[in-house]
């Protein structure tokens, strides 16, 4: 077994704090990883503290991971000693499922095992990135671009993915109108990827402050959804909406602002049931979808289009020994836009 260094939650709503585990020995079809940075996605924070339903304690979070390979076994044939790689949401799928058959591995029939917070089909206990090494499978591996930085790649697992599927499924590109609803770790993405796909982008934010970044960041356009005429103004206006928050919203408001056959995508999940209109959806042969993450082919088409269009996250770089605070700062929107955690502070502690 390999000794594992990290910081756990030993329960639900407890700081995190430090943690000794152990992880398997690379199997002949697994890569070991020396974690180099894991972002801080604000799902961690929400299942470290079991606001999600049931979890697993000890938990150590993390699934925005960015590293080197540091062994691999005698099966291996996609990396190498030395490689840059990272790591997702997922580590394992069926493989069976027609999901799974067509590289939709993170809709898999019998449940991807997911990074953290999870369990391997033997009912092994998953732990995430908030740690210095990982063995995972090759086939749930990924191919880091060498042009990239890791610390500013490393959200690209979780944010850039989780907005790059919905725009490339609702085909945003040159001559679509897109508004991106929130303007934070995802929604940063969000308007970053679709700008470079081609599209008009315009951000929906109901701070007035986030103006100047979100054309720093790609945005044609910036609305205030504090201000009632914005819903007026762009009736009718976008072919797609990406809803990047969980605050609660006035659906009707948004689904309103679509053309015909637009669609409104969540990612952000909502903490109460979604209401809406019939009539706001009927007439206009609109859509209400929801989208989560990619599969395996897709991320690594994500991460190959930010390489090729230098895309990376704009990211707060801590050590592991400041995570607790991150959290609370990442509750109150206090971060431009993405914590990352360098995981050799670890060996400070």
């Amino acid at each position: 077994m390999l000794k594992t260094q990290g910081y756990a939650a030993p329960s639900a709503k407890a700081l995190l704090e430090p943690y000794s585990f152990e992880r398997r020995e690379p199997q002949d079809d697994d890569v070991a990883i020396d974690i180099k940075y894991c972002g801080i996605c604000h799902s961690d924070i929400h299942q470290a503290r079991e606001e999600w339903g049931d979890a697993i304690f000890p938990m150590v979070p993390g699934h925005e991971i960015a590293g080197i390979v540091s062994a691999v076994g005698k099966k291996v044939t996609k990396y190498k000693v030395g490689d840059k790689v990272g790591v997702g949401c997922f580590v394992d799928s069926c493989h069976t499922c027609p999901q799974c058959q067509q590289g939709l591995e993170q809709y898999c029939s019998a449940g991807p095992v997911f990074t953290y917070n999870g369990r391997e089909y033997d009912g092994t206990h998953t732990y995430g990135g908030y740690s210095d090494k990982i063995v995972v499978k090759e086939d749930y591996v990924l191919r880091m671009p060498n042009n990239l930085p890791l610390d500013a790649a490393a959200p690209l697992l979780c944010a850039g993915i989780t907005l790059y599927s919905p725009l490339r499924h609702w085909q945003a590109g040159p001559g679509k109108k897109v508004g991106i609803i929130g303007l934070g770790g995802l929604g940063h993405m969000g308007v970053k990827i679709a700008h470079a796909l081609g599209a008009e982008v315009t951000v929906l934010s109901h701070s007035q402050k986030k103006r100047e970044d979100a054309k720093r960041l790609g945005a044609d356009q910036f609305y205030s959804t504090a201000d009632p005429e914005t819903f007026t103004k762009l009736q009718g206006y976008f072919d797609l909406i990406i809803n990047t928050v969980s605050a609660e919203l006035d659906w009707n408001l948004y689904l309103g602002l679509l053309k015909v056959d637009g669609s409104l995508v969540v990612v952000g999940i909502p903490d109460k049931p979604i209401p809406i209109g019939a009539f706001y959806l009927v007439p206009h042969r609109r859509s209400l979808a929801g989208s989560m993450i990619g599969g395996i082919r897709e991320t690594q088409e994500m991460l190959d289009f930010c390489g090729k269009h230098s895309i990376t996250s704009d990211i707060e770089v801590i050590p592991i020994q400041k995570v607790n605070e991150a959290y609370d700062r990442v509750v109150k929107s206090d971060v431009k836009y993405r914590f990352v955690i360098d995981m050799s502070s670890i060996k400070a502690q």
